[in-house]
């Protein structure tokens, strides 16, 4: 009596996540590169899905549907970074003086898939170039030349003009070669 029916396009919205859920490799390399830490990356990829699970009424059939994903992934990350710098720092003194005088460092440094990767690809003065790259440089250069996204493309997901896609790029690729 009360069966509730599919709308008639469900079978397009269960194409759109199958093609979405193909690309979850290339996001999270992107996640890990603007966190710099597996479970920020995890977490942010998951976030990205959940966003464009339910914007995806909005999503127009024919359009780039990776611009679209790495759109989400770089706003959810911008306004994450925002909201991080305006929460108030706690710690406990205690604590760590405790973690000083044993002489041992504030993070624990986990192995992720994507970092063993990288460690056993990149040699350790390139890793250490693109680590030293500033963000809107290091974000540009990692999309172009890993994600191998178009200048419109990037353009689009760091909502920024696509000149200053190629400058950041350029420059970017200045600083690499000069380190």
């Amino acid at each position: 009596m009360f069966a509730r029916r599919p709308p008639p396009d469900a079978d397009a919205g269960v194409r759109l996540m199958d093609e979405a859920l193909a690309l979850m490799n290339g996001l999270y390399g992107t996640a890990v590169r603007l966190t710099r830490d597996g479970d920020a990356a995890r977490d942010l990829v998951q976030d990205t899905y959940l966003k464009a699970i339910r914007a995806e009424a909005r999503f127009e059939p024919g359009t780039n549907l990776k611009a679209w994903l790495y759109t989400i992934l770089h706003n959810t990350w911008r306004n994450r970074r925002r909201d991080f710098a305006r929460a108030r720092v706690s710690f406990d003194s205690d604590t760590v003086e405790a973690a000083v005088d044993a002489g041992r460092p504030g993070v624990v440094d986990a192995a992720t898939p994507e970092s063993e990767l990288l460690r056993s690809v990149m040699d350790a003065d390139i890793k250490a170039a693109v680590d030293a790259l500033p963000d809107a440089f290091r974000e540009a250069v990692w999309l172009r030349d890993v994600e191998d996204l178009s200048y419109q493309e990037i353009a689009d997901a760091l909502s920024v003009p696509i000149g200053t896609v190629m400058s950041r790029i350029s420059r970017g690729r200045k600083l690499l070669h000069a380190a």
